[in-house]
């Protein structure tokens, strides 16, 4: 397994949102993180990256102990994430923040160019500032900035949150060539039939828990609504 979380738990003070979460992660696979808002998800992302130190359990890289790194050792070891809301820079152009993203200096095949390819919009806007862009283009930048650091696990959460659906099936379309370098991919997403069809896997969360597991083209309805609400 490339990347592997065991037994994750996690709190926000005397907040428990974690309760031994397991994740594993193969190289070049595609798994979607599904559940009701205030499930987890998103504090699972913070785990994984290093924003939010797990309280026990294990996350592992290439079998290497991460769950004690600073945040910018862990993109400089190869995990990177779009945040949800993107959280660009508002003084910085469209390029300036693509640029951000190539800080941790790790070598790879995405630089500006190939983003720039994979988002053509992206390069005639690359002076503007960031946040005169539409939503979509703002998703765009965030992906393109993610990307710069070259990544061998993208986390990508809620990326189609408010965005038209034309824009989501764009952004969407994008994602396979991601892949064609090996690049492995959790992506937490709301809409559930979306998330199954970018997706070869599908971890559902309930209450920080992990409620189901299974092959996205595998699982039933009535599974994943149990998984989702507990019902």
């Amino acid at each position: 397994m490339l990347l592997q979380a065991q037994s994750v738990t996690a709190s926000y003070g005397d907040a428990q949102a974690l309760f031994g979460i397991d994740l594993a992660l193969e190289a070049g696979e595609v798994v979607a993180l599904i559940g009701a808002n205030g499930a987890g998800k998103s504090t699972f992302l913070k785990t994984l990256t290093g924003m939010l130190p797990p309280s026990a359990g294990e996350i592992r890289l290439d079998g290497e102990r991460i769950d004690r790194v600073e945040a910018a050792d862990i993109v400089a070891r190869g995990i990177a994430m779009v945040p949800e809301g993107r959280r660009l820079f508002p003084s910085l152009s469209v390029e300036e923040n693509l640029h951000m993203g190539a800080l941790s200096r790790r070598s790879g095949a995405w630089n500006l160019e190939r983003v720039y390819s994979l988002f053509p919009i992206l390069k005639e806007k690359r002076h503007q500032p960031s946040t005169s862009l539409s939503g979509g283009q703002q998703q765009m930048v965030a992906i393109g900035r993610a990307l710069m650091s070259n990544p061998r696990v993208l986390l990508c959460d809620e990326i189609s949150l408010g965005l038209a659906p034309v824009i989501i099936r764009e952004i969407y379309a994008a994602l396979p060539s991601l892949q064609q370098d090996g690049m492995t991919l959790l992506i937490v997403e709301q809409d559930v039939q979306l998330a199954m069809q970018v997706s070869s896997r599908v971890v559902c969360l309930q209450e920080g828990r992990v409620s189901l597991v299974g092959k996205s083209g595998e699982l039933t309805r009535e599974q994943i609504s149990q998984a989702y609400f507990g019902l």
